[in-house]
């Protein structure tokens, strides 16, 4: 078995490949993509980190790749369906630098307080600007925390150890689970209208790009301070630059940029920004631990068979995974549906399995349903190991109930959720040996298969309801694959799923919500 690290990787991993028998490995980093593809060939296991890009088109030229493994949390960098469709497990290591980057993200608050960098250079340059230099107190001031995963729960904790009055904004966190471990739950508004200093700590998704923009720092309170230590393009940099100059923020304290290196940047440029280059997870403790941790879990797997934090395959044997193989696809498809139609944060979930599942075990399949619901607000941070725990520490209820008895289909997976504003139900099953078919939402039935770019639409059911939706996107070049309707019992309103291309922009969206007969149109992707 031959392995390549392609990145930079502690050394202790390397050794640990080396002192593998059967394990062979290089260490080729800094390659461009045209000569990694042509020596990918080669390789059984790849280990990265954030500069390797595995995209579709390396993929193809990887026939004997079994498995990519990324030392550290974050997989953007990383065509996930594409891998799973050509076979190829990949792994991150969720755990191995959370510590290291949550205390970067109070390193950067204090630092940003104290005008630690800026007194270091004025000093070395000969100055003596004590009263330019002038700092203040992080005691009793109130610190807002965006997202309360791993990362945002350590950086609450420790601020509070520095007596800050915390406060949190995670939509997918209940109140009461908040208040368990000791921190307030505000809304957003709430969030930018009290806090002296924001962390960020979101994942880097469609909804989160830009999400701190010109609106946002209008609703904060003057000479706010923001850290983000998470994912650049969060934060939209232009409007942090303006907001800087206005003085609206006192301060900025950033390890992550929309482009990185940032090159050339007006930004930084402010004399109130201070910046690292991504060092967040860059500590030897958190070096050790990921490239330990990569190293471990890539050799079980290819000596093996072991699947440890797979965020596209379950745990389980490969002859029993040929078995539940989709029925997994479906639950995920069923928990990432819900998840993106939903609203509020999940409270309860009960999951019905009836009719014939060939005597599987559910508790893979319960964990890839966890894993769809999750991953939507998560993204990389859940996988198929931590997504049962993750769902506990957010305080959702899991129960299941399993009946033989189906009237209509062969077998049906159904997960009824409840969350802090809504009820909602979702019903699957598979057709013929693998195809998966969303049957039923709500009181809607429907035959549609989870796959693409989606539409969600609710319209009122009228005469010339679809012709107006698809007259729009007609006109603008909106390609419609496929179109899955479902009618209410009382045939009063219908849900459609437009299935595209690409994702239909925002402006023709807000046109066929517009539309006299559309009550909402939602994105979907799965």
């Amino acid at each position: 078995m031959k392995v390549l690290v392609s990145d930079q990787l502690g050394e202790i991993g390397i050794r640990m490949f080396e002192e593998q028998e059967g394990i062979e490995v290089d260490v080729k980093t800094g390659l461009s993509p045209d000569e990694l593809k042509e020596i990918i060939g080669d390789y059984n296991g790849l280990v990265i980190r954030s500069a390797t890009k595995v995209t579709a088109d390396l993929l193809q030229s990887a026939q004997k790749l079994k498995v990519v493994g990324r030392a550290g949390i974050g997989l953007d960098n990383v065509d996930i369906p594409a891998a799973t469709q050509q076979g190829v497990v990949v792994m991150n290591t969720p755990t191995g630098n959370v510590i290291t980057t949550a205390e970067h993200a109070i390193s950067m608050m204090m630092s940003l307080t104290r005008n630690i960098p800026r007194g270091t250079s004025s000093l070395k340059a000969g100055q003596w600007d004590k009263k330019k230099l002038q700092g203040r107190e992080v005691f009793n001031k109130t610190l807002g925390v965006i997202g309360f995963g791993k990362i945002g729960s350590i950086v609450a904790d420790r601020a509070s150890g520095l007596k800050m009055r915390v406060i949190v904004h995670d939509p997918l966190v209940t109140p009461e689970q908040m208040e368990k471990v000791g921190f307030e739950s505000v809304t957003l508004e709430d969030l930018y209208r009290k806090s002296d200093y924001i962390t960020i700590h979101v994942p880097k998704m469609k909804e989160t790009m830009g999400f701190i923009n010109k609106d946002a720092f209008n609703q904060m309170k003057d000479g706010v301070m923001i850290i983000n230590c998470a994912r650049g393009g969060i934060i939209d940099e232009a409007d942090l630059e303006e907001a800087l100059k206005s003085g609206k923020v006192a301060g900025a304290a950033l390890d992550v940029f929309e482009t990185e290196p940032p090159g050339t940047c007006s930004l930084l440029e402010e004399e109130n920004v201070i910046c690292t280059p991504h060092l967040g997870a860059s500590t030897r403790e958190a070096q050790t631990n990921v490239a330990v941790a990569v190293a471990k879990q890539i050799i079980d797997y290819l000596k093996n068979g072991t699947i440890v934090n797979a965020v596209n395959v379950p745990s389980v044997t490969g002859e029993l995974l040929t078995k539940m193989g989709p029925y997994l696809h479906l639950a995920d498809r069923i928990g990432g549906l819900m998840a993106q139609l939903s609203k509020g944060a999940f409270k309860e979930i009960n999951i019905e399995y009836t009719g014939d599942f060939q005597g599987i075990d559910f508790t893979p399949v319960t964990t890839s349903l966890l894993k769809g619901l999750l991953t939507p607000s998560l993204k990389d941070d859940v996988n198929y190991v931590n997504a049962g725990v993750i769902a506990k520490e957010r305080g959702i209820k899991v129960s299941e109930t399993t009946s033989a008895e189906s009237d209509e289909y062969l077998n049906l997976i159904t997960l009824k959720a409840v969350t802090t504003e809504m009820e909602s139900e979702i019903a699957g099953t598979i057709f013929g040996k693998k195809r998966s078919q969303i049957v039923r939402i709500d009181g809607f039935k429907l035959s549609m298969q989870p796959e693409g770019y989606f539409a969600y639409i609710r319209n009122f059911n009228k005469p010339g309801a679809f012709g107006s939706i698809t007259t729009v996107l007609g006109e603008r070049g909106i390609n419609i694959d496929r179109m899955n309707v479902g009618v209410s019992d009382e045939k009063t309103t219908n849900i459609v799923f437009l299935s595209t291309d690409t994702p239909i922009p925002d402006d023709i969206v807000a046109e066929v919500e517009a539309l006299p007969l559309v009550d909402s149109i939602k994105l979907v992707e799965l």
